[in-house]
């Protein structure tokens, strides 16, 4: 279910949609924050260009609210139904957990999004 050759694989991992062998972004460090979204261009294996059309990543932005939404639940099931906390503290936990999962949010919508329009061809894998 998350080997190579699976969207899941794609999008979890941040690899080139189509062959799965390069990363899409210039630094895989998510929390350094001024690299955050700087793609490659193409990738180096199979030559695939990441933006496909100007403005393309736009559109993550439609992925990212239930990205965040998805992050926000699982803070509140954990703070309200396993640690007891009161109301106050489950929203201080959510808005927590989405100022410091911020960058993986924004990565994991960029590869939701580009999965959308791009599947695996295992022809251009080197494996």
């Amino acid at each position: 279910m998350l080997g190579k050759g699976t969207k899941l694989y794609s999008i979890i991992t941040g690899v080139c949609p189509k062959c799965h062998e390069e990363s899409m972004f210039k630094n895989k460090n998510p929390y350094i924050l001024s690299q955050a979204l700087s793609m490659h261009e193409r990738c180096s294996n199979c030559k695939t260009k990441y933006k496909i059309e100007p403005s393309f990543f736009y559109g993550s932005m439609y992925v990212s609210y239930p990205v965040g939404i998805a992050f926000a639940t699982v803070a509140f099931v954990i703070s309200f139904f396993v640690f007891k906390a009161s109301i106050h503290i489950v929203f201080i936990s959510i808005i927590g957990t989405l100022i410091l999962c911020m960058p993986i949010i924004l990565r994991l919508s960029r590869n939701i999004w580009i999965n959308f329009f791009m599947k695996y061809d295992k022809s251009l894998s080197k494996t």
